[in-house]
């Protein structure tokens, strides 16, 4: 009997561990969190009044312009440069703005919403490669999954445009889970689905919003409580929030160039692809403690950075929550950058040097987006005689190139080629701007915003 068992007892194992290898294919192998990276060189004072006169010369077309807003540069741990310039009201020029004045970050909240949902699967409590259907009962569309959600390969078109319908009632604030429904009222429209997941990329706010519904089905949470608790209080992000009705009385408005604020609207309380609000300590906060071990194993970041879209040619990808530049010399440059109403938001991050740019602005202010030439400053990352529509395939955004030539040029640092030595391809611009034509034919001719 004993012999009998110890077979059984044998087998129960067996069948269990069978059963975590096969988990084992989908899930990252290393699940214990990742041991703090060792501490970077100390910056000598030689270096550190360097990068700081150099970022200050960068920045002075910027600071002598129309910006309202927040800079924070940083390296090895140093912050470099901070400047705060304008005021929480620039059309009456009251209280000036300071290091715990939130911006709406626009689209930079996908790298929270998208490290969120990864977070959620190094925990095992989903795995990205399910079906969104899975977790997201009605959701008519069988092949897409949570990771084409994530890297915004899924076919689903933009809520923005699509929600614009004439039939839509745009006096109500719309949710989350109104999307939702709305996808699946309308599952065969054409102006909602490509019909084909995986196919290519197309940036889609869309996607996650269904994310922070998927956050919410697994974790048990609002996503802002789920935020809140997972990253924003440990990483002690005291100025960090996800926007809600009960927060109206301290969230910052944001402007036109002509000092008219815009306009609170109906698509304004749909959260995970917008609607976190931050500093840019804070988002210094958040890089480092992305950086730090603390939340990530490698095989998650690895992850988080890595391209999925090779359809053509090109240096731009994008990975889950993060876009990225792949260099010809094997450098890649990690950011995000957002757009919603008169808020544009930079937030760069080179992660072979340890420095990190964070730009907030809420006031329309193009010329933010050229920050990324600063890059050049910590290593080769050749952005100085490039040009970028960096509103983010931001339709009403043509002179871009004159405002970036409103931007010194830094002379880059020639480093070594970095780990990342891989041949690199992706969708070209003008996939994008296809796309983004098409959908603004079915908006009205007075919108212009688009949270990127």
């Amino acid at each position: 009997m004993k012999g009998i068992g110890f077979l059984g007892l044998s087998v129960t194992l067996l069948v269990v561990s069978c059963g975590q290898a096969q988990t084992a294919k989908t899930v990252p192998a290393d699940t214990i969190a990742t041991p703090a990276p060792p501490p970077p060189p100390a910056l000598t004072g030689p270096e550190i009044s360097r990068y700081t006169s150099m970022t200050d010369k960068f920045f002075q077309p910027l600071l002598n312009g129309h910006f309202n807003g927040s800079i924070l540069v940083a390296k090895n741990g140093v912050i470099l440069y901070e400047k705060y310039k304008g005021f929480r009201n620039p059309v009456r020029k009251q209280d000036s703005l300071n290091e715990h004045n939130s911006f709406h970050l626009a689209s930079i909240s996908k790298t929270f919403t998208a490290m969120a949902t990864l977070k959620l699967w190094q925990d095992g409590k989903l795995d990205i490669h399910d079906p969104v259907s899975k977790y997201l009962t009605g959701f008519p569309y069988p092949a897409v999954t949570i990771r084409t959600l994530l890297n915004h390969r899924s076919g689903l078109h933009n809520y923005v445009h699509f929600m614009y319908k004439p039939f839509v009632d745009k006096h109500q604030f719309l949710r989350n889970s109104d999307v939702l429904q709305y996808i699946i009222a309308h599952s065969q429209d054409k102006d909602v689905f490509s019909g084909f997941a995986d196919r290519h990329f197309e940036y889609s706010n869309t996607n996650y919003a269904l994310l922070a519904l998927i956050i919410e089905k697994v974790s048990g949470m609002p996503l802002p409580e789920y935020l809140s608790k997972t990253f924003f209080q440990p990483l002690h992000m005291e100025d960090t929030y996800v926007y809600t009705p009960a927060d109206s009385a301290r969230m910052m408005a944001s402007y036109y160039q002509s000092g008219r604020p815009f306009r609170i609207e109906f698509l304004d309380q749909v959260y995970g692809d917008k609607n976190v609000y931050s500093t840019v300590r804070d988002m210094y906060k958040w890089d480092q403690g992305l950086r730090s071990g603390q939340f990530f194993t490698k095989s998650i970041l690895d992850s988080a950075y890595a391209g999925y879209s090779f359809e053509k040619p090109g240096q731009r990808n994008y990975g889950l929550g993060w876009r990225m530049l792949m260099i010809p010399n094997g450098k890649k440059l990690i950011y995000h950058n957002g757009w919603w109403h008169g808020n544009r938001t930079v937030f760069i991050r080179c992660l072979d040097e340890n420095a990190t740019i964070i730009v907030l602005c809420n006031n329309d202010y193009k010329l933010t987006y050229a920050s990324k030439r600063l890059a050049d400053l910590f290593g080769d990352y050749r952005q100085g005689n490039t040009s970028y529509d960096e509103g983010e395939s931001d339709p009403s955004a043509s002179g871009a190139g004159a405002a970036e030539d409103a931007m010194p040029k830094v002379a880059p640092v020639m480093a070594p080629p970095a780990h990342h030595a891989v041949a690199h391809h992706v969708v070209k611009k003008v996939v994008h701007k296809k796309t983004t034509a098409v959908a603004s034919k079915k908006k009205p001719a007075t919108k212009k915003k688009e949270a990127k």
